[in-house]
């Protein structure tokens, strides 16, 4: 997993009817049919693909990720309960596939939430005035955002420095790049040493005769 420690770039506001999303379902983020694979590459694609996409097939050209000014954003600012819905892991698989490495929102659903640091996305909890003052300097490739997650800040296009919260055990994981595996690695030596005083302790477990 790619360490997340800096972020500077565009960010790309989530809205219908000029107000941030709410209550954005995993099924929304990427719908079912492209479930069928493992594979992590190429599932942007399917990246709020009822959303991007016209009936015809085409793309939806009044759709923020379809516009010239956030194809590179790294940043998606939506509201509240994002993630809600299944607990498909897909979701935030194609929001990196996207190139999206932070969201911000009001409020996450738990697994969602908790599948994004798994990932090497971090989710950031901020007040829905916040999260709406922050889509309104969105306005295109000179709107840089940098996210500081050592400083726990983000600087906005205009100057300002917000703080925000993350737990101090995931910002640690996410700052080295370490999945779940990655972590139980960590402890290798210790697992190794548990496993053969264990096999030395009771052998008939590992099917040695007694």
């Amino acid at each position: 997993m790619k360490a997340f420690t800096t972020l500077t770039t565009t960010a790309a506001p989530l809205t219908d009817h000029d107000r941030l999303m709410a209550n954005v379902d995993t099924d929304m983020i990427i719908p079912k049919q492209f479930l069928k694979t493992t594979e992590r590459e190429g599932l942007s694609e399917g990246l709020f693909y009822e959303l991007k996409t016209l009936a015809d097939g085409s793309p939806n050209p009044d759709f923020v990720l379809n516009k010239p000014a956030a194809q590179n954003a790294g940043i998606l600012i939506a509201g509240e309960n994002f993630g809600c819905g299944s607990s498909r892991e897909h979701a935030p698989w194609a929001l990196l596939d996207q190139g999206i490495t932070c969201v911000i929102a009001p409020s996450f659903a738990d697994i969602f939430f908790n599948n994004c640091f798994k990932n090497g996305i971090l989710p950031i909890a901020l007040p829905a005035h916040i999260c709406e003052a922050l889509a309104g300097q969105t306005g295109g490739a000179n709107h840089q955002f940098t996210v500081d997650l050592a400083a726990q800040t983000i600087t906005t296009p205009d100057g300002e420095v917000l703080n925000f919260d993350v737990d101090e055990g995931r910002k640690a994981t996410l700052l080295e790049g370490l999945d779940d595996i990655a972590v139980s690695l960590t402890a290798e030596s210790s697992i190794s040493k548990f496993e053969e005083q264990r096999r030395l302790a009771m052998p008939w477990l590992a099917g040695a005769q007694t």
